[in-house]
């Protein structure tokens, strides 16, 4: 019953929105809207080596030749696909955007200032991690929707493997339009090596959320979990499907479970980056009961939706449809990213 009771008020939300732009329709009862979203910005160095042999290549004298010009492209490009992120109820944009594969906080302040999105006013939340590549994850928001309350970064530590480094995970916890909210953004070990091989690592990141996950709600039940990032896999995958268990049905989400409305999205063929012909859906943002309860009074889940616009597509060659990356082949293509950003849509009733 309590879950039909949920059902029929989500569906109330739902009929009160247009299902195009998220535009909420006429009623008699007004919402605001509140985007959440993801963006892998692929490789966001700046032009200065200062971390070794890996950073030399995106230098002057670097294999790709990485200098202002071709930087200063790419904020261009990222700035102005992070302006293509707002919808009709959400005009200024995604309340909190998290990020990963940034050099360090000088790029994202960088980003911020670029003009497509400089009127946003985003603030950066950002931590140097310990992976050997020297990217790392971090979190944009607009202080007009968002406001941090506190910052905890997690390694993930192997006891078998005490000198693997990777991406912290950071969990970011704030007052999303006045409702407490934490948002944990990751960007999972990679698939080198193959899949199975490596599955154990992204089932370890997995095993730490889930941790995180446990520790929040033993402290605050009554608060929202956000689970976002590049995860390396995709929603059937053990480390999603098993490890955090996050449901594909809304109605199999257990109180105080996950729910990853993504597995129907990769069904349809849909992704957020394409490899060899195939398309997998790694970049993720998967949510907690505490948005489905239906309850119109507090942030509801709406939709989710991977923002594969046009401008972002590779419109030729055997890679068409694909993300526009920056490059190919070691040629410079001025793209942006080789994923896709992803966004979900979280809807309230504004009180009267």
């Amino acid at each position: 019953m309590k879950k039909l009771l949920a059902l029929l008020a989500t569906l109330l939300v739902l009929t009160s929105m247009t299902t195009g732009d998220d535009k909420p329709a006429s009623s008699a009862k007004q919402f605001e809207a509140f985007g959440v979203a993801f963006y892998n910005l692929e490789n966001l160095f700046d032009t200065i080596n200062s971390n070794g042999t890996y950073d030399k290549e995106f230098s002057p004298q670097g294999a790709r030749q990485w200098n202002s010009e071709k930087y200063f492209k790419k904020l261009h490009n990222l700035a102005y696909a992070i302006s293509q992120m707002a919808t009709g109820s959400t005009p200024n944009g995604p309340a909190i955007l998290g990020v990963s594969e940034i050099e360090n906080i000088s790029v994202l302040k960088d980003l911020v200032k670029q003009p497509e999105i400089r009127k946003w006013h985003l603030q950066i939340v950002h931590h140097d991690s310990p992976d050997r590549r020297g990217v790392d994850v971090g979190l944009l928001y607009n202080p007009r929707f968002f406001r941090v309350l506190n910052v905890v970064n997690t390694p993930l530590l192997l006891p078998d493997r005490p000198t693997f480094r990777t991406r912290d995970q950071m969990c970011v916890t704030g007052l999303l339009g006045g409702e407490k909210v934490s948002i944990i953004v990751n960007h999972w070990p990679s698939r080198l090596g193959g899949q199975e091989q490596s599955s154990p690592l992204r089932e370890a990141a997995a095993a730490r959320v889930k941790q995180t996950v446990d520790s929040l709600l033993a402290l605050d039940p009554n608060q929202g979990i956000i689970i976002m990032g590049d995860l390396n896999d995709d929603p059937h995958d053990r480390s999603c499907a098993q490890v955090l268990n996050a449901k594909r049905n809304r109605d199999d989400v257990p109180e105080g479970g996950l729910y990853n409305p993504w597995w129907a999205t990769l069904d349809k063929g849909i992704g957020s980056l394409a490899y060899n012909g195939a398309w997998n859906l790694f970049d993720q943002i998967i949510i907690s009961d505490y948005f489905l309860k239906g309850d119109r009074k507090h942030l509801t889940y709406l939709n989710h939706r991977v923002l594969n616009m046009d401008f972002l597509q590779t419109h030729e060659g055997t890679r068409k449809g694909y993300p526009l990356r920056t490059y190919s082949g070691g040629a410079f293509l001025n793209g942006y990213s080789d994923h896709f950003p992803t966004q979900i849509i979280m809807v309230r009733e504004v009180k009267q």
